[in-house]
């Protein structure tokens, strides 16, 4: 097997094993982070219905037109504020952090920060 295959692999069982710990609901929704190697994607998840209550990524031509790249620390911290002003326009102030598998540094750590310095609580 390749080296990019076991990866990928590792990330999604822990992503499995961490679901079963981490559930959103109306009144705390589950935050989840995704990074790919040129964006950074977030969303709001209530998991008893399924739904997206709000999302933000880099992908978004008015979020991240300024940006010169999207894959980095400075555009996920465009995107954890994004999400955390969409989220308290929506009554959310409590959400349950889910980093999808990848470690708690780097990029997802500055969505993470970004989000709670304004506003979220988690």
């Amino acid at each position: 097997m390749s080296r990019t295959r076991d990866r990928k692999q590792r990330r999604e069982r822990i992503k499995r094993r961490y679901r079963h710990t981490v559930r959103g609901d109306a009144g705390r929704p589950r935050l989840a982070v995704y990074r790919s190697l040129r964006h950074v994607y977030a969303q709001l998840v209530d998991d008893e219905k399924g739904v997206t209550l709000a999302s933000a990524s880099t992908v978004e031509k008015g979020l991240a037109g300024e940006l010169a790249s999207k894959g980095n620390k400075e555009a996920a911290a465009l995107v954890g504020r994004t999400i955390a002003e969409r989220a308290k326009e929506k009554g959310v102030e409590t959400v349950v952090f889910d980093r999808g598998g990848f470690p708690y540094h780097g990029v997802i750590q500055a969505v993470a920060d970004a989000a709670r310095e304004a506003g979220l609580r988690f």
